[in-house]
This record gives C-alpha cells, structure tokens and sequence, in this order.
C-alpha cells in the first residue's frame, strides 16, 4: 500500500483511506456490525492505516463502532475524526457550533468513545459561519498544546476561510467531496493546498455509490436513504434525468476499466488518488469484499490518455463535472 505526507507535516498514512460514514448512520441501510468489524481489521492487515469518523456520524456511532473493531490495535493507525456540529441530548445533529470552548468540550467527548488518549488529525467538520474562523483554530491550538491532538484541520472550508484560519495557526488537511462527477475542488480548493502544504482528503471517492457499478436506471432509493431527494452536496447527482445520464458514462468507464482488468470503482479511486495534491482517498468499506476491491486499486496509475478519455466520455454523454459551477469553492 502507498503512503503519502500530509502537505508539509510528518503526518504519514495509507493513500487509501477506510472511510466510516456508512457505519455509523441509517442513511445508507442497515450494516452487519460483525462485519464491519472484520472489515476494519483486515483493512489495517492490508495496508490501510487510516481511519476518517466524526461525532456527527450517528451521531456518536460511527466514533463507537470504530473504537470496538480497532481495540488494541489502535496504535498502530491514524484516527481522524470531526467536530462543529451542535448535537443535542437526542441526539440529533441541529445546526453548527465553532465556538472555543465548545470544540473543546466536543473533542473530550471524541476521545471517550474513541477509547483514547489522543487523536491523530482533529477536523472543523463545516465552517460556522456565525462565529469567527479563527476562534475554532485557537481550540484546536490549545488541545494540541495539550496533547490531545496530535494535528489539526478543517473539512469543507474554501481557500479564503483557510486563509483566516492561517492567521492562527498552520492546518495539516482539508477534507473535501471530489470524485468524477464533482470537481468542483479543482477550481481553487486544491491549488490552494498544493500551493500551502495542507494535505486534502477526498470524500465520495465512488460519488455515493454512483461509481461503484452497483446502479442502474431502475434503481430506486427509500425515503430514509440521503439520495432519494435527488441532491448530493448541492449537486443534483440522483436527480432522474442526471442520473440516467451518469449511469450512461458508468458504463462507458465499466469498458474502459475492463480493459485493465479492473472495476469501474476501482478506476475511480485511482483517478482521484492520481491528482498531485490528494493526500488520501476516502472510501466506504462495509464488509470485506469492497475491501478486497477498494485495496487492488490503491497502486493502479492511470496515464494521461485515460483521464482524457474519461473526460471525453463525459462530455459527449453531457455531464458536468461542475468544476466552474457557481458553488465551486
């Protein structure tokens, strides 16, 4: 398994990332908690050393879960979980909180179920914008002073909110949607990182299940399934007529892939973890036969001819990568 710096720090880990969302929320169905399990160890087995969670997925569950599987083998990973979602006593996530004392209070919380004495990388889950960039870096500041946290960064934020954050303190990462259909980060997000050492971890690297080869246009979601309203981080991603189109280019990608003998997820990890300024590539794994898949496309390297057909095939099926939308950061 490769292994990457983040940006300029001497935080090193697995260039694929085991990605917990799925575990710890009903969103996307119900997970055979053994299994899971499994999947965690025999992911560090494989190479995979580290682990993305958060407070909020759950919420707490995900956090629960991770500090179950990984038991004494904890050590030997790098845990990344996120704060600056106001949970209440549900509990229910009901909006965003940045303030100092608050992070603070959420990162003890963090550590308890994590089952550990510090956190490897402690995210700012999505900016708060009622409170001043700055007040959650300062947080973050003194827990590390502390050793609690060993690094620190922020998810979601644009170049202009981690330039306020600069002022206080240097970030090690930024965590970000970016996958085929979602470029958006290209437009500044990720020049920004390259240009500042911050490493950039990449989430919906399969774009939610659209590039797993799982889907097609008969395919239906549940009303307590995220995607079945159609949007996707503002992007309309499993609105009907895009996602007919998208299933169109996934099986140009499938032919494309095959021809590698890979899968169409596994090319998609591999044009993600292709862009220079990608630190990790975050991935969902349920059970240890994604693992099995999402591992054999760590090392894969597409060459420039690859992307520029992939690019070619969305354009003549007609679908945005939305580098240039107007939510672009």
């Amino acid at each position: 398994m490769e292994t990457r710096t983040f940006g300029d720090s001497d935080l090193r880990c697995s260039a694929l990332g085991f990605g917990t969302w799925e575990m710890g929320t009903t969103e996307y169905g119900a997970i055979d908690v053994d299994e899971a399990c499994r999947a965690v160890r025999e992911a560090i087995d494989r190479g995979i050393t580290l682990f993305d969670t958060a407070e909020a997925y759950g919420p707490y569950h995900s956090e629960e879960l991770l500090c179950r599987a990984l038991g004494p083998r904890r050590k030997d990973v790098v845990i990344v979980t996120k704060v600056g979602f106001n949970i209440n006593a549900e509990p229910r996530v009901v909006g965003r909180c940045s303030k100092r004392d608050y992070i603070i209070a959420r990162a003890e919380g963090c550590l308890r179920r994590l089952g550990t004495d510090w956190i490897d990388l402690l995210l700012i889950h999505w900016p708060d914008h009622d409170t001043p960039y700055e007040e959650p870096i300062e947080a973050l500041e003194n827990l590390k002073a502390a050793g609690k946290i060993r690094h620190y960064g922020v998810s979601n934020f644009s170049p202009a909110m981690m330039h306020v954050c600069e002022r206080v303190g240097h970030l090690t990462a930024n965590q970000m949607g970016y996958h085929m259909f979602d470029r958006r980060a290209e437009r500044a997000v990720l020049p920004y990182c390259q240009d500042h050492g911050i490493g950039f971890m990449a989430y919906g690297t399969l774009a939610f299940g659209l590039l797993s080869g799982a889907f097609t246009p008969a395919t239906t979601f549940v009303d307590w399934d995220w995607r079945s309203r159609g949007y996707a981080f503002d992007l309309p991603l499993f609105r009907k007529d895009m996602f007919e189109r998208e299933l169109r280019v996934v099986e140009r990608l499938k032919e494309l892939a095959a021809r590698y003998d890979k899968s169409v997820a596994q090319l998609a990890i591999a044009w993600v973890l292709g862009h220079p300024a990608v630190t990790v590539a975050l991935v969902g794994m349920r059970n240890p036969r994604e693992l099995d898949e999402n591992v054999a496309a760590a090392d894969w390297r597409l060459t420039p001819e690859d992307r520029a057909e992939i690019d070619r095939i969305m354009e003549e099926e007609g679908v945005p990568t939305h580098v240039n939308s107007a939510q672009a950061l």
